[in-house]
């Protein structure tokens, strides 16, 4: 009867697609173990990285991640650590999403994902079949319960295994972080465990996926539910636990880990999402406009953080009705995060356009929404023309406020190929940048200090696309405006119940129709990393053409 059990969790970052070099890591990462171990685990679809999408419908991929672990498990005749796995497998003309252990030179055995989740963000039912109950797998020895994800997420599966004989309960995971994501998942975590009355081992992918973004933050609780082992969040970390058979029960030795608070945790994960979107899709870097606001200020030491000072270029483009703050400010940020900083007058573009368009006035029609339109459309030709020369991808600057009433100017401040703060709302980009100039964790490639100067922070925001222009002249104080917004966004509540909570209604009615009419807008914004439990785009899916008018 085996008492110890050594294990090496390894909490990576797979790039999707990249079955090859998702392997070749975790060869290395098992040959430089340098002592004996019994299991080494990565996370869920690991081979193939995750979301997969329709990636996973192609034959040719699918022989690709069948070969490779083929070969991998024969490397595993060495006597060397046993491995267990996430991969897609094709079983007749179903596709599952599947969990291998490879010991002895062979496919030990598998087991496949029985819920498969189809909300919010995920489509797994849309490509994958669902597996079907099924008992433990004796690795080493030891009867281990390996659910998928989802598996845990309900009592079925780990009720199964705790009925088949698991001693242990190792679930492999690509669980997409939110603000809420972190809290939800220990909970659910505990719950199993109290009901199993059954040690487990919860490991999570990390890094950035398109506008998805993992966290890590792995853990092991033991059989009543106390955290026993917590591995960092948002960067790669392998870890050896110990296990230990107490009293017929496995026991952990204790390695507790810190993890980011909930601001530092919401900033963390987008320096992630950028840093991988540039670098796995191959940038050369990234540029920007910096218009003196706090939201282009953010945006670039998110950027800065992410990828380091000499990849971010940021570009100031003034029309007349910039202010000599928002020039000073500008410039002030761009030295303090240590970026480049360049300047281009839109002023004779403007009068050119103008010029251009002089029939399209007519006598009686004075400058209005048409023109402040054309000043955010010309700055966004430039970034895109710098982008084409350079091959800097330009990074879109709006927040979720602004997304959501349409206060954006589609082809304009809206361009770029990855909208870095579309998914946080104006309020929490306050929280960010003062919570970023308390703070420099180690792994960012920022400066240390205040990056982001304090007249940035506390100035009123504004487009400046007129003169004496504020967000407040259309729209209501950020933090009413963002209440209603999520009341409406994320719990999908009807204007009387947000007006019962004491909201004035022409705000809520004004609020809900913006947010409606905007949904073509949204529709062609660039991607971005998704951080609230519900993120427009593949979270929250609305028509286009709509005849439902709430706001009547």
């Amino acid at each position: 009867m085996k008492n110890n059990l050594k294990i090496v969790l390894a909490q990576l970052n797979p790039i999707v697609g990249d079955v090859k070099g998702n392997i070749i890591k975790l060869i290395k990462i098992r040959d430089n173990l340098s002592e004996e171990i019994d299991i080494i685990v990565v996370p869920e679809l690991y081979v193939t990285g995750y979301p997969i999408d329709d990636l996973v419908l192609r034959n040719d991929f699918l022989e690709l991640v069948e070969n490779e672990i083929i070969s991998l498990a024969k490397l595993t005749n060495d006597g060397k650590a046993a491995i267990i796995l996430g991969a897609p497998r094709k079983e007749n003309k179903s596709i599952k999403n599947s969990v291998f252990v490879l010991d002895k030179g062979e496919i030990l055995s598998y087991r496949d994902k029985y819920n498969l989740p189809n909300t919010g963000v995920f489509d797994e039912q849309r490509i994958f079949s669902p597996g079907s109950l099924s008992g433990p797998v004796k690795v080493r020895d030891v009867l281990i319960g390996l659910p998928i994800c989802e598996d845990i997420w309900t009592e079925t599966v780990i009720e199964c295994l705790c009925e088949t004989g698991a001693e242990i309960i190792l679930s492999i995971n690509a669980s997409p972080y939110s603000i809420k994501k972190i809290d939800q998942r220990m909970s659910v975590a505990v719950s199993r465990v109290l009901e199993s009355k059954l040690p487990l081992i919860y490991l999570n992918r990390v890094g950035g996926q398109d506008e998805l973004i993992f966290d890590g933050a792995s853990f092991c609780l033991s059989d009543k539910g106390k955290l026993d082992i917590q591995l960092n969040d948002f960067q790669e970390h392998v870890i050896k636990i110990d296990l230990q058979k107490i009293n017929n029960k496995w026991t952990f030795k204790e390695n507790i880990n810190s993890v980011s608070s909930n601001i530092e945790a919401l900033y963390k994960s987008l320096v992630v999402s950028v840093r991988d979107y540039v670098q796995n899709n191959g940038f050369p870097g990234v540029v920007l406009g910096m218009s003196g606001g706090i939201d282009s200020a953010l945006v670039a030491a998110i950027a800065t953080d992410a990828l380091g000072p000499n990849l971010v270029k940021a570009v100031m483009m003034p029309s007349p009705y910039t202010s000599q703050e928002s020039l000073e400010d500008a410039k002030s940020a761009s030295y303090n995060l240590g970026i480049d900083y360049s300047y281009l007058d839109i002023k004779s573009g403007m009068e050119t356009v103008d010029n251009i368009l002089l029939g399209f006035k007519g006598p009686n029609v004075s400058p209005g929404i048409t023109e402040e339109n054309i000043q955010s459309r010309l700055r966004g030709l430039l970034l895109m023309a710098i982008s084409n020369k350079y091959g800097s991808m330009v990074l879109a600057t709006g927040n979720k406020s602004e997304y959501a009433v349409g206060y954006a100017t589609l082809y304009g401040d809206m361009c770029g190929g990855f909208a870095v703060i579309k998914d946080v709302w104006k309020s929490d980009v306050f929280r960010l940048c003062k919570w970023r100039n308390s703070n420099q964790p180690p792994e960012f490639l920022g400066p240390n200090g205040e990056v982001i100067p304090e007249r940035i922070i506390t100035k009123p925001p504004s487009a400046e696309l007129r003169e004496d222009q504020k967000d407040t002249d259309s729209l209501p104080e950020y933090d009413i405006l963002d209440a209603i917004l999520k009341k409406l966004v994320e719990d999908n509540l009807s204007i009387d119940q947000i007006v019962a909570e004491g909201y004035k209604v022409e705000d809520v009615k004004k609020i809900s129709m913006l947010l409606s009419r905007s949904e073509y807008k949204r529709f062609q914004s660039a991607p971005g990393p998704k951080v609230t439990e519900k993120a427009f785009g593949r979270d929250r899916r609305y028509p286009l053409t709509s005849g439902f008018r709430n706001w009547n």
